[in-house]
């Protein structure tokens, strides 16, 4: 695994394990995983250590550990192109983060988005947040990392994995690639029940695994947006569904349909919630009944096969990084 990668891009992305995941997730972060692990190779990180700024329950984060595997399984993630394991189960990731963070300024860390919003709104930052732009940064640089899958929102985070590359490769010689991200525009910002950006922390969001009933008193709330005959959040979430359904519209009967359906049924949002609803079970339910035949021990075992490759390519790495710093006598 990973052996013959020289002539492939790597990939590497990461998911906290801070709760249910929800359709933006799906959208955002999973699906695009899923479809790019088919051909490429390279490692999926379940962020543990860095859902520790929000996550303060042991036993909600070892629930939630679980619970984000069974999600990238259920999903269809290529385990024979894909690695995956736990951040905690590689310790050169924080040992990699304080190096870094030795290398940067305070300035430079206050313009963390994160931050700085949390601030903005007149709450307390921990220093765990307030660093955590350089354990990312480790996450993404310990294993040569080409690209990066993030979100429009994440898109700095990358930017500062490239930025402590460039400071320690000037300060010990060349070690580090210098990442990028690609984002998938299409899908860079999903719409929650509220109009804004679907978040747990918005309390705005349809869950992925849901049953039915949970998605459809999910989907009833959303708010339609004003301004017109369609509603444009029932819409854009309706979209991205569809589209996965027919593989981004392939045919193109695929996409008249769905033109139709809101063309002729303006005004009508009750009858499209409930066309969404359906799309929406569609598109869930055989993911649903793939991850509730999923064990505990089956993820555990995966887990601990990923933290093994994983850890073999970090220590690699690091053996070099202490020998440039100067801590290998």
């Amino acid at each position: 695994m990973l052996s013959s990668m020289a002539s492939q891009k790597r990939l590497f992305t990461g998911l906290q394990p801070s709760g249910q995941l929800h359709i933006g997730n799906y959208f955002g972060a999973l699906l695009p995983t899923v479809e790019m692990f088919r051909q490429n190779q390279g490692l999926i990180m379940i962020a543990d250590y860095h859902a520790l700024t929000t996550v303060k329950d042991a036993s909600t984060l070892r629930e939630n550990i679980i619970s984000v595997a069974k999600d990238y399984l259920a999903a269809g993630i290529n385990l024979d192109n894909a690695i995956i394991f736990k951040q905690s189960d590689v310790s050169e990731h924080t040992e990699l983060a304080w190096i870094l963070e030795c290398l940067v300024t305070v300035p430079f860390l206050m313009q963390a988005h994160a931050y700085k919003d949390k601030v903005a709104k007149g709450l307390e930052a921990n220093a765990g947040l307030f660093n955590y732009p350089m354990l990312m940064a480790a996450d993404i640089l310990l294993y040569d990392t080409d690209i990066v899958p993030v979100g429009q929102d994440q898109r700095q985070h990358v930017e500062y994995a490239r930025e402590a590359a460039t400071k320690f490769n000037a300060a010990y010689d060349e070690t580090f690639k210098e990442p990028a991200e690609q984002i998938q525009k299409q899908v860079a910002v999903v719409p929650g029940t509220d109009g804004q950006k679907m978040s747990k922390s918005y309390k705005n969001t349809i869950p992925l695994f849901g049953a039915k009933d949970e998605i459809s008193k999910a989907v009833m709330s959303i708010v339609t947006g004003t301004g017109g005959e369609t509603p444009i959040n029932v819409h854009a979430i309706h979209l991205l569904v569809r589209g996965a359904l027919t593989n981004n519209f392939s045919d193109k009967k695929d996409g008249e349909e769905f033109s139709q359906l809101y063309s002729q049924n303006k005004n009508n949002y009750k009858l499209l919630k409930e066309a969404l609803i359906e799309d929406l079970e569609k598109l869930i339910a055989p993911m649903r009944v793939k991850r509730d035949a999923i064990t505990d021990e089956e993820v555990k075992k995966v887990l601990v096969d990923g933290a093994r490759k994983a850890k073999a390519l970090a220590s690699a790495k690091m053996a070099d990084v202490r020998k440039k710093i100067g801590v290998t006598l």
